[in-house]
């Protein structure tokens, strides 16, 4: 699975900004999909996952109620749609995806075999 990330850029506190992640290569719908990040200096965390039929979404407690995960399975695309942006959500926004009938976890970076490029996001106070 080929993962293309985009949509990040330079917003004020309070903005939006709506990511998107193009997939190709597999049959996007047996994937589960998810958004992590990493800040300077951070370690990569869990931000957001959905299943592969969208049914249901998965959220880190920093962002749950500002953000929202979906997906367009008929465009092979994920989205993260991020409200009420604060300056701790600066960091490299990376979306991954692993097959859905393989691992448990829709939290842990390790059970997520393919990873896009990354988008920064850049929040100013």
């Amino acid at each position: 699975v080929q993962l293309q990330a985009s949509g990040g850029g330079l917003v004020q506190a309070g903005g939006s900004l709506r990511l998107s992640c193009a997939a190709s290569g597999r049959t996007f719908r047996n994937y589960v999909m998810g958004w992590f990040r990493q800040a300077p200096g951070k370690e990569r965390t869990f931000v957001a996952a959905i299943n592969w039929s969208g049914g249901s979404t998965y959220y880190a407690d920093s962002v749950k109620g500002r953000f929202t995960i979906s997906r367009d399975n008929a465009k092979n695309t994920v989205y993260l749609q991020m409200n009420s942006l604060k300056p701790e959500d600066t960091a490299v926004y990376y979306c991954a995806s692993r097959y859905a009938y393989s691992g448990t976890s829709y939290y842990t970076e390790a059970e997520y075999a393919y990873w896009g490029q990354g988008t920064q996001v850049t929040v100013s106070s």
